[in-house]
């Protein structure tokens, strides 16, 4: 049986760049369903014909509402340089966000003390440290306005669980279909709009930067800003 098609962005003998659809895990959790890395290895078998394990290291994630691009390691030695420039934070992100209501000021720079609570999965906002909270910062900028919707560009600086989607909340802007962070109502597919558009990372072995960017998905939230 074939493996399920890809949106493949970018792929050579050490990584494989992938445009996530909203809806998918990055990786396997207690539900059971079969995430992006496990159709990621099916691809390989099925393309390459490998007999045996295929390896397929988890580089970073995304919250399973949110789409775009994710990056994942062919070999050991790729997943292990790759998850050094995530730490060391030598990657470049940049998200798009679609919300109800313009930020003010049209861009700017955030910085908060973020706070997960693990058994309702959300994470809240503080604007200075609490016990246990993790700072976060980004950029944002308004980008378009169309339809009574707004297109901002954010460009994270950590990478907190949630950073995104809490820290937009906190400046009265929600995302489109985020329920858990204000937004009014849900999106039909239950997705959210929150889109990595572009990541860039030196390759690992090449040592050559490639920055690979990812349309947002073709739904009616979205048409407005479709690149």
């Amino acid at each position: 049986m074939p493996a399920p098609a890809l949106d493949v962005l970018f792929e050579d003998n050490h990584v494989l760049v992938v445009n996530k659809p909203s809806g998918m895990l990055v990786q396997g959790d207690e539900t059971g369903d079969k995430p992006l890395s496990e159709l990621a290895k099916e691809y390989v078998k099925e393309k390459y014909q490998k007999p045996g394990n295929v390896f397929m290291g988890v580089v970073h994630r995304l919250d399973r509402p949110v789409s775009g691009v994710v990056l994942l390691a062919k070999t050991s030695k790729a997943l292990a340089r790759l998850n050094e420039q995530f730490s060391s934070r030598k990657t470049q992100k940049v998200y798009w966000a679609v919300t109800l209501r313009a930020p003010q000021p049209e861009s700017g720079t955030l910085v908060h003390w973020l706070v997960k609570d693990a058994a309702r999965n959300i994470t809240k906002a503080h604007p200075s440290e609490r016990p246990g909270s993790q700072r976060a910062e980004l950029s944002y900028s308004l980008l378009k306005s169309a339809a009574h919707k707004f297109l901002v560009e954010v460009r994270p600086v950590t990478g907190r669980p949630h950073q995104i989607r809490v820290q937009l909340a906190s400046l009265k802007c929600p995302i489109l279909g985020d329920l858990k962070y204000g937004a009014p109502e849900p999106l039909p597919n239950k997705s959210i709009c929150l889109h990595a558009r572009e990541l860039g990372f030196e390759h690992p072995v090449s040592k050559e930067w490639i920055a690979v960017q990812a349309p947002p998905p073709r739904i009616a939230a979205w048409q407005p800003f479709q690149p």
